[in-house]
């Protein structure tokens, strides 16, 4: 039961840890990349539709993504919800086709985003650390249910807990490469 137990909150923090290296995608380099426009939600006819179900995105050059929406009348939404979001990027809009130009990153929003991508890397921190706190609860549980002994939950309390931070290291180098990323000129 307790192997059991560890095992779900290993799955349970890679899957936090994949889900902060996804975020981390989404904040921008000074390089084109669809998942740039990840977190941009469109208010297409009422309803809360992420953008890349209602486009084809592309980095056709290294500071270009083209945006073709499959609905034309949709074009006038997705523009003015990449306005209203915290990309920083402003449309291009010639009908048919939506263009973001990626400018340089200047010194000052280079540092506003690595604010961003330490907050996005202590949500993932945090989620590591509820993992924890739940699966403690569940072997405090079960010691208290007479299942296990205090020995065995004290040996999977330090077997989780040094799980606990080899992921937090994880999250940690992730972190630090994504803001010498950001830096890098």
């Amino acid at each position: 039961m307790i192997e059991e137990l560890l095992q779900d909150a290993r799955e349970r923090m890679a899957k936090s840890v994949e889900s902060t290296r996804h975020e981390f995608g989404s904040v921008r380099t000074g390089r084109a990349s669809p998942a740039l426009v990840d977190r941009v939600y469109v208010d297409y006819y009422g309803s809360t539709t992420p953008l890349n179900q209602l486009a084809t995105i592309n980095a056709p050059e290294a500071r270009l993504l083209s945006i073709q929406p499959y609905d034309k009348a949709s074009i006038k939404a997705i523009e003015k919800a990449i306005l209203e979001s915290d990309i920083g990027l402003t449309p291009n809009n010639d009908g048919n086709v939506i263009r973001l130009s990626i400018p340089e990153l200047t010194e000052e929003r280079r540092k506003q985003l690595v604010k961003v991508v330490r907050n996005i890397a202590e949500e993932g921190r945090v989620g590591i650390r509820n993992v924890r706190r739940d699966v403690m609860q569940d072997l405090r549980e079960l010691r208290d249910a007479g299942e296990t002994g205090a020995d065995d939950e004290h040996r999977a309390e330090g077997e989780l807990q040094k799980l606990t931070d080899e992921t937090v290291k994880e999250l940690d180098a992730l972190l630090k490469h994504k803001e010498e990323e950001i830096l890098e000129v």
